[in-house]
Parts: structure tokens; C-alpha cells; sequence
């Protein structure tokens, strides 16, 4: 029986003779070139490995010691040999950092007009919200057992999502009731990204087949870690648009609720919606932009600073603003509601 590397090849490595044992199939773009870098460094460490413990062995018996007299030849240096030796493994290394990066790059800067949609983590479980207010939380099957939060996205669109993690209770006072550190990972889309207390984390993916795909925490999160999963389904973009106006969807959208919140909890009174200048900055064209801060330095207007402010509004004080005006609302506002008012801000173009 003939040996044929490729068979084998395509039982170890990813994208070869499209088998893989390693990884289920790729389901997004990013995917397939997380595979190609992948199968990539396997194949080439399998060459340096054969290269290298095959040239010892060689090397082993053709200079092996053939009686007691025989005396080792003096050697000397040769450097051109060194310096190949050196630079190929070198080029080859600069040119998988440079893969590596610009996929990377791809996988950590969302495009424009992706579906946003907030994830929620805690212990230990998932809740997905999107902006007209539909929620989707885990729930019992048919046989009584749990049934996994499924968040449902149109196949061939990018869908950013906007992670973070809370209490098991929003009104629970117990002090081990806290955000832990967990981690969403969609092993078909070979892509994760921790879910942090205290602030946002962002991923994205476009998945391109339509299907049902598996979500895992994959930062120990405690007893219960390894039942914290959920689904993505992606179907049609007409089918995704019916699912997201049936049922369930919430009375307002999110950018309401924050509307609402901007009038009841007295932000008109010092942040404008209109580019008036009051007692702080406008929230009019302000999403995205780049700010001086009192002291130096500057921040970007997202989810993270639009939080950080509202919790701790003495932390980055515009520049030619007054500080200590603005009191904190943490404890005011829950976790929803803040993200309510960041998607009510995203909407004063």
C-alpha cells in the first residue's frame, strides 16, 4: 500500500482535503483563514521537525566513531551556512506575524453597519438584546431541561456584538452575587473574546451558511461553567427580519428607553440633544468622536467611556467643561438601562 502524505494530512490538519478532526467546519470567512495560518505552522514545523531529527539520525551514523583511534576532524566555522540557517527561519516567521496580524486586524475592527447586539453573561448563563428590545434568555425544552439562549442572525451580515457581564440578580445584595470573568467563544467561527465586569468587550463575525452553532464560556466561571452554553442560528436575512418583529419584541426599542431615561433622570438638564452647549458636552454627533480630556490626553466617545462617565463621571472630564458638576447615577441605573442610553446617544447624528 502506497503512502500518501495528503491522506494524512488531511486527517490532522484543517482545510487539507476539506477534513478536519480538530476543528468543526469553518463558518465564517475568518475562520478559513484562521485554519490556512493554522495548518500553516503545523506543516511547517513538520518539515523543520523532519529537517532537523532527520539531518541528527543522518548525521549520527554517517560520522559515527568506526574504532578508538579515530579522531573528530577540526572544524571551522562557516558562516554563510550560519546565516542561512538563521535569516530562512526568520523570513519565515516575520511572514507568519504579518499573517497573523492582518487577520487579527480583520478580526477585531467590525464594518460599518453591522447588526449590533448586546450580550449579556453571568453564572451562569446568556441573555442576547437587540435594539428594538427583543430579548432572548435560556428556557426549559420540552422535557424540562434547560433549553440554551439562541441568538438568531441573518446569514451574510456582520454582527457585532457588545459584551458585558453582570449580577445572577440585578437587585441582589449578596456580595458573592458579582460579574466574574467569562469568555464567549463560537468554536465554528474560530473566534472568542472575554467578557469582563466593570466594562464592554466587542467581537464580530459574519457567518455565511445557515445553521445552528455553538457558543461556549471558555473562562472558568465556576461550578456551573461547563453548562454555560448557547446557540447562534443564522437563517435568511428575510427570515431574520420576520423573527425579529414577531412576538416577544420588546414595547420600546433600546434608543427609547434611553430617550426616556435622558428626560426622567435629568441629563437634559446639562447634555443637550440638539448641539446646544449647556453645563456638559452635547450628546448631539458626539458617538465616535474623539475628545480632549481636563488634564491631557484623549478618549473616543463608545460604550466604554459613555459608561465610565455615567458611573463615574469624574473620571474623564471633558476638556473646557467643569469638574465635580455631574453626580454618579451608579446605583441609579441598572446595567440595561445604561446601555439604553448609550443606544439613545448612538442615534443624535
Amino acid at each position: 500500500m502506497s503512502f500518501k502524505p495528503l491522506v494524512l494530512l488531511s486527517l490532522l490538519l484543517p482545510g487539507v482535503a476539506g477534513a478536519s478532526t480538530f476543528m468543526p467546519p469553518a463558518a465564517t470567512v475568518t475562520a478559513g483563514e484562521v485554519d490556512s495560518v493554522y495548518a500553516f505552522l503545523l506543516i511547517t514545523s513538520l518539515i523543520s521537525f523532519i529537517i532537523l531529527i532527520g539531518g541528527m539520525i543522518f548525521f549520527v551514523f554517517k560520522y559515527k566513531r568506526k574504532s578508538a583511534t579515530d579522531k573528530t576532524a577540526y572544524i571551522t566555522h562557516d558562516h554563510t551556512l550560519e546565516f542561512v540557517w538563521s535569516f530562512i527561519p526568520f523570513l519565515i516567521f516575520m511572514f507568519v506575524f504579518a499573517w497573523g496580524w492582518k487577520i487579527y486586524h480583520d478580526m477585531r475592527h467590525s464594518p460599518e453597519g453591522a447588526l449590533e447586539v448586546h450580550v449579556m453573561a453571568k453564572k451562569w448563563d446568556w441573555r442576547f438584546l437587540y435594539k428594538n428590545g427583543k430579548e432572548v434568555t435560556s428556557g426549559l425544552d420540552d422535557k424540562g431541561q434547560k433549553a440554551p439562549a439562541t441568538m438568531v442572525v441573518p446569514v451574510g451580515k456582520p454582527v457585532k456584538l457588545i459584551m458585558a457581564s453582570e449580577k445572577i440578580s440585578a437587585g441582589s445584595t449578596d456580595p458573592m452575587d458579582r460579574p466574574v470573568l467569562h469568555s464567549f467563544f463560537i468554536p465554528a467561527a474560530r473566534i472568542k473574546q472575554d467578557v469582563v465586569p466593570g466594562r464592554y468587550t466587542t467581537m464580530w463575525f459574519q457567518l455565511d451558511q445557515p445553521g445552528d452553532y455553538w457558543v461556549f464560556c471558555t473562562e472558568f466561571c465556576g461550578s456551573g461553567h461547563s453548562a454555560m452554553k448557547a446557540r447562534i442560528s443564522a437563517v435568511p436575512v428575510a427570515d431574520f427580519e420576520k423573527w425579529l418583529a414577531a412576538e416577544g419584541t420588546g414595547e420600546m426599542t433600546l434608543a427609547d428607553k434611553g430617550r426616556a431615561l435622558y428626560s426622567s433622570k435629568a441629563c437634559a438638564g446639562c447634555h443637550s440633544a440638539d448641539g446646544t452647549r449647556v453645563v456638559g458636552p452635547t450628546f448631539k454627533s458626539a458617538w465616535g468622536a474623539s475628545r480632549d480630556i481636563e488634564g491631557g490626553g484623549k478618549a473616543t466617545v463608545d460604550e466604554n467611556y459613555v459608561r465610565e462617565s455615567i458611573l463615574n463621571p469624574n473620571a474623564k472630564v471633558a476638556a473646557g467643561y467643569p469638574a465635580g458638576v455631574m453626580p454618579t447615577f451608579a446605583g441609579q441605573l441598572s446595567d440595561d438601562d445604561v446601555k439604553a442610553l448609550i443606544e439613545f446617544i448612538k442615534t443624535l447624528k
